[in-house]
């Protein structure tokens, strides 16, 4: 039995392109990042590689990328379920700002440790650590089980909602996951053991 997971970061979204801290508010695709949600669609098809059901997060730009997707696949009207669960991390007050200018406000060593500490929340946010704590869950209990009955799965989220899936399933530290970049727009295509590990891992970058 097939037991596929494809995880694929939104393509490139207005504040991506202007350097903004953006979490849960929810800027639309640029042009590039429609580009990118469609090509990796087409890359999925030139592997043969199509869906039985499709998680997403309750941001457009997720929803977006995860629709284009699918319509290069030709399965424009997959059974596709959005939960808040795999919303991007909340950067809190962040939220909006220049990453310059927040690094002008409070300083660059602390914004670092923000970005990039696995357990050091922003200013009313999340740190990854909280964002693992509502991601996981829901992939035990929802992603999984459709995975593990041989459903092909693709979960088209986010940047840091994502890290905490692949922290998981590839058995990852904290300070590991911080350091993985995902691309936008860039399917990683997993296929499962029957112990839930991970048999094999391939990035489909262009």
């Amino acid at each position: 039995m097939e037991r596929l997971l494809v995880l694929c970061r939104h393509g490139q979204s207005d504040w991506n392109l202007k350097n903004l801290f953006t979490g849960w508010k929810d800027p639309a695709l640029t042009p590039l990042g429609i580009e990118e949600a469609k090509a990796a669609g087409q890359r999925l098809k030139a592997k043969g590689i199509g869906f039985d059901v499709a998680f997403t997060s309750e941001l457009s730009r997720a929803q977006h990328t995860c629709q284009l997707l699918l319509s290069e696949l030709g399965q424009p009207n997959l059974e596709t379920i959005r939960d808040l669960a795999l919303n991007e991390r909340d950067y809190g007050e962040l939220s909006g700002l220049n990453k310059d200018d927040a690094r002008k406000k409070w300083g660059e060593e602390q914004v670092h440790i923000w970005r990039r500490s696995y357990d050091i929340p922003p200013p009313g946010g999340e740190s990854l650590k909280d964002t693992a704590a509502r991601v996981l869950p829901y992939y035990v209990h929802r992603i999984l089980p459709q995975v593990m009955s041989g459903k092909r799965t693709l979960v088209a989220a986010h940047g840091n909602s994502l890290r905490a899936l692949i922290m998981a399933m590839e058995g990852l530290t904290g300070e590991a996951i911080i350091a993985r970049e995902l691309a936008t727009g860039v399917p990683i295509v997993y296929r499962l053991n029957a112990d839930t590990t991970v048999a094999s891992r391939e990035e489909l970058a262009g």
